[in-house]
């Protein structure tokens, strides 16, 4: 009996192993996809076999598998933008598993029309619904203030707006910065930004990949109720040393890469070089006394088998400010990010894929103000440090499983305080763990089906929340994809955002008696290609907001109040449609990103009715129209051209249009008079049409024979726009009004910078 037992117990395992009953009459193909000149491994790289319907996108650590193929020959084809094909023809005998890393060589550049076979962009999961994603080399191409910014370039697509010139705040689909998930290297960063916002902590030349989730995002990712952001780091080049230096009007850059024994290494700086011109005009109301900024990436890789890959990556940026802004009051202010993150990528199998990573994120912000002697500080600092683990697992061409899990420890002393008196001082400190389990399946070429299911853990409060997930793609026709999907998202965490600098930004989360905010999100997409050169992508979508805690604007002090007395709990909803036009390839190339928008909020005690009922309002992000063209001109094999226009609906804000004067009275102190405006709604007005100009030229060469150098040409806001900002009110003593409009960037603003490749 029992060796009865024994038998029945080894023929279940084995059919359980293997594909299907006859897994060893089935073959299977799998590796890694990287750039040939560096070894860089590729994202979203697509893989098919020719003239089958088999296909798989390479992962997040460049690895693809195309499991159960039935014995044979077959052509290999591997493309990835801006890259030769790969095709390569493979004899696959009965159970075998042939291991086969593929090397794709970027590509010269060309004029002449790029023939691209019908297989190719089928397969790109980068046009996965609710997805974006932004090629480095675009980011430094485009006309800029300044640097080069990935959240400036992400600006441009469709769904993502700008709250001005003067913030690199992403507002995605109705959304807040707040409720974006920004991660480097899968850790989470709390404050990417730079100059009070005015660009991202990101430096191009560290960045690998970038990544938008703009909604709808897979139950592998959680946390925030609005989009993600996934960033990745360069591992280094695996065959040679190499390098870069760029020399700009605010900032400078160096960057260096090269291999090991058994691996490769990356490091990447910048910092401003701001410090001569404000030296120069030091004593110039306005001109700080003292400003800088500093970003350092690094990142180290050891291959310790062909089935293990470690890395080790950290970032580290800074901005220091020191400023007198009237006669008597003086700001200092600090802040920065500091990153870890330690990653395994194991393969159990060739269809077995694992990932595990150890992270460590640390943000710190101390600003100081002096008024006439009076000393308000604010001391915020977040340490967060977590361990996750993800696995992929092909058990044959139909379906894929996910799962994993991310657990760790959330710390936030936070203090404000007046004249030496602490005023608000919340500790928090919290455990999260979150587990998701998700399959993708594939019952034919024409139909893809993905569910999902995420639970998350939130100890302070004792919080267990679901999240299911869900989407589904049709292909009736070779040039088109209808997509749906459907997603539950919590956030425990809520920013409370400052306009002026963003160093003032600090982080608050649910507990007990604050519930997490939670949200529905419905998009539904068709991409098609419209010639083989020209892409539309098209998306609409609808969100609700619900439980949005923040802190209530009319609370006139803190201090023994209960923790949840310190918020205001309301709601708000969001829908458009995107349209998004692109050719990829040729001389001329670019794209046309088109949004209409709509989102509101509800808050207690905020824009109340007549009848004294809080009603719906716009946030100051709100435009109803966006229209972005971005073009890059090869004007022949040296010099390149680059133009982007942008158009957007005038920003919500509140006008005021009556007036009215408080006389005397004892709540006056020492003041006679004391005037005030009116408004009949928040943000019931439009500021006028924002639209602008940049136009940049890039010029490659050689510098002295001993390195490849590129120089941009660039000019900001060309037609000189004088796009309102911001409007105030002063009242004169003849009772008269003035009104002062504070425009954005009002001159063309140039910039020059040169890179040398060595």
């Amino acid at each position: 009996m029992l060796d009865l037992i024994k038998v029945r117990t080894a023929l279940l395992l084995s059919l359980t192993l293997t594909p299907t009953a006859f897994g060893q009459q089935t073959a299977s193909l799998s590796g890694f996809v990287k750039d040939a000149s560096s070894e860089e491994t590729l994202l979203l790289a697509n893989v098919v076999l020719h003239g089958t319907g088999a296909g798989a996108a390479t992962n997040t650590a460049g690895y693809y598998t195309l499991p159960n193929l039935a014995p044979g020959t077959y052509t290999v084809v591997c493309s990835y933008i801006g890259y030769e094909e790969f095709r390569r023809e493979v004899t696959l005998a009965a159970g075998e598993r042939r291991r086969l890393d593929i090397a794709l060589t970027p590509q010269s550049v060309r004029f002449e029309e790029v023939v691209v076979t019908g297989e190719r962009a089928e397969e790109d999961e980068a046009r996965n619904i609710g997805v974006a994603q932004m090629k480095v080399e675009t980011v430094k191409q485009l006309p800029t203030v300044f640097e080069p910014d990935v959240f400036r370039s992400l600006q441009l697509l469709p769904g993502v707006k700008a709250a001005s010139d003067y913030s690199s705040g992403l507002y995605i689909r109705g959304g807040d910065p707040g409720q974006t998930l920004v991660l480097l290297d899968r850790t989470t960063v709390y404050n990417p930004s730079h100059v009070f916002g005015f660009f991202s902590t990101f430096n191009p030349d560290a960045i690998k990949d970038v990544r938008l989730y703009k909604g709808g995002f897979p139950a592998s990712y959680g946390g925030r109720i609005g989009s993600v952001l996934d960033i990745y780091n360069k591992d280094g080049n695996r065959r040679a040393y190499d390098g870069s230096l760029s020399l700009g009007l605010l900032a400078s850059r160096a960057f260096v890469e090269g291999p090991y024994r058994k691996g490769s290494w990356m490091l990447a700086f910048r910092r401003s070089t701001l410090e001569p011109l404000l030296a120069a005009l030091k004593g110039t109301e306005g001109i700080p006394d003292g400003f800088y900024f500093l970003d350092l990436n690094s990142k180290i890789n050891f291959d310790a088998s062909p089935n293990d890959r470690l890395s080790l990556s950290f970032y580290a940026g800074t901005d220091d400010l020191d400023i007198e802004f009237l006669d008597d009051a003086r700001l200092n202010l600090n802040y920065g990010n500091r990153t870890l993150s330690a990653n395994w990528t194991h393969l159990f199998s060739d269809r077995l894929f694992s990932n595990f990573t150890f992270t460590t994120s640390r943000y710190a912000s101390t600003p100081r103000a002096l008024f006439a002697g009076t000393e308000i500080k604010q001391e915020s600092r977040i340490y967060d440090t977590s361990i996750k683990g993800d696995f992929e697992f092909y058990p044959d061409d139909r379906h894929q499983i996910e799962g994993g899990f991310w657990a760790g420890l959330f710390t936030f002393p936070f203090e404000t305080s007046f004249d030496g008196e602490v005023t608000f001082s919340p500790r928090i400190q919290t455990g999260y763990l979150a587990a998701y389990l998700q399959e993708t399946f594939r019952p034919s070429s024409l139909w893809s089906f993905q569910g999902g299911l995420r639970a998350t853990y939130f100890s302070d409060g004792d919080f267990v929340r679901l999240e299911p997930r869900f989407s589904a793609e049709h292909r009736p026709h070779s040039r088109l994809r209808l997509q749906a999907s459907y997603g539950r998202y919590y956030q425990f965490q809520t920013l409370i955002t400052n306009e002026s600098f963003s160093g003032f930004d600090f982080w608050l989360t649910s507990a007990e008696g604050v519930n997490p905010a939670f949200g529905d999100q419905f998009i539904f997409g068709a991409k098609t290609f419209l010639r083989e050169d020209f892409t539309l992508d098209a998306e609409a979508y609808y969100r609700t907001m619900r439980d949005l805690f923040e802190l209530d604007p009319f609370l006139p002090d803190a201090a023994g109040l209960d923790y949840r007395d310190y918020f205001t709990i309301g709601r708000g909803h969001a829908y458009g449609v995107e349209l998004q036009i692109e050719k990829a390839r040729g001389r001329l190339s670019g794209f046309l990103a088109y949004t209409f928008g709509v989102t509101s909020r509800r808050f207690p005690l905020i824009n109340l009715g007549t009848d004294g009922q809080p009603r719906n309002y716009p946030p100051k992000y709100d435009r109803r129209h966006d229209l972005n063209l971005v073009a890059n001109y090869q004007l022949g094999r040296t010099w390149r051209a680059t133009g982007v226009f942008i158009y957007a609906t005038g920003q919500a804000y509140t006008e005021p249009n009556a007036q009215y004067k408080l006389l005397g009275g004892e709540l006056l102190t020492g003041e006679q008079t004391t005037d005030v405006l009116l408004s009949p709604g928040l943000n019931q007005a439009r500021l006028p049409a924002y639209h602008r100009l940049d136009l940049g030229f890039t010029k490659l060469g050689r510098f002295f024979g001993f390195a490849d150098y590129e120089l941009q040409l660039q000019v900001i806001n060309v037609y000189a726009r004088r796009n309102l900002w911001f409007t105030f009110f002063e009242f004169e003593q003849d009772n008269t009004i003035d009104r002062n409009d504070i425009p954005q960037i009002p001159i063309p603003l140039p910039n020059v910078s040169l890179t040398l490749n060595f």
